[in-house]
C-alpha cells in the first residue's frame, strides 16, 4: 500500500481534471503527474481509484496539518460530485460494470487454478474494495449486476479463511470488517 503522501499527491494530481473527466466517455484516464522516483506509478484516473485514495487518506492517523489538507481535498471532490451529480453517477455506474467483470474474471481464474492465483488475492481484492466504494456513488447499478456481486461474494466465502487485516494496519479503521470482510483474511487453496 502506498504511503499517505502518495494518496494525497494522487488526489491533487487528478482533482484539476475531475470536471472534464466526468464529461467524457472514457472510464480510465491518464494521470498527467508522475509519482516520485522509486514509487509505484500512479494508477489510472478513475472514480474508483480517487475514492480509494480518499478513503485511505481518511483512514490514516496523521498530524493536524495533514488531516486538514485531506479534509480540504475531500471537500473539493464533494463539491464537484454534488455539482455534477448525474455525470458522477453515470461514470460510477460504468466503472462498477467494468470492475465487476475484472473481479469475476479473477475469481474464475482462482476457482480454476487456485494454487496459481491465490497469491494475487491481496492485490486483486482492491477491485472488490472499489466495487464497495462505487456502489454507494450511484443508483444506476442494474439489479443483475448487484445479484452477480452477491453471487461472487458467495463463491469467495466458500474459499475464504478469516484472519488478520491484509493491508497496512494503519488503514484498518477506514475499512471496518462488517463492510469489508474480504480484507480480513485470505483464500484457502482446496485440493481438487
Amino acid at each position: 500500500m502506498p504511503a499517505p503522501d502518495y494518496d494525497r499527491r494522487y488526489v491533487e494530481a487528478v482533482l484539476p481534471d475531475l470536471h472534464d473527466y466526468l464529461l467524457v466517455n472514457e472510464i480510465y484516464w491518464p494521470v498527467r503527474s508522475a509519482a516520485r522516483r522509486g514509487e509505484p506509478p500512479f494508477p489510472q484516473f478513475t472514480l474508483g481509484n480517487l475514492l480509494l485514495s480518499l478513503r485511505r487518506l481518511g483512514a490514516r492517523r496523521m498530524p493536524t496539518a495533514e488531516q486538514a489538507e485531506a479534509a480540504r481535498l475531500q471537500t473539493e471532490v464533494d463539491l464537484i460530485r454534488n455539482r455534477w451529480r448525474v455525470a458522477w453517477e453515470n461514470k460510477a455506474g460504468r466503472e462498477f460494470t467494468a470492475r465487476l467483470r475484472l473481479w469475476r474474471d479473477f475469481l474464475e481464474e482462482l476457482r480454476e487454478e487456485p494454487s496459481r492465483h491465490a497469491d494475487r488475492y491481496a492485490y486483486e481484492v482492491g477491485r472488490r474494495v472499489i466495487l464497495n466504494l462505487l456502489v454507494n456513488e450511484t443508483s444506476q447499478i442494474p439489479p443483475a449486476e448487484r445479484e452477480l456481486l452477491s453471487g461472487l461474494d458467495g463463491l469467495l466465502r466458500a474459499i475464504f479463511m478469516p484472519g488478520d487485516f491484509i493491508w497496512e494496519t494503519d488503514l484498518q479503521r477506514g475499512f471496518p470488517a462488517e463492510e469489508y470482510w474480504f480484507l480480513y483474511g485470505g483464500v484457502q487453496i482446496l485440493s481438487p
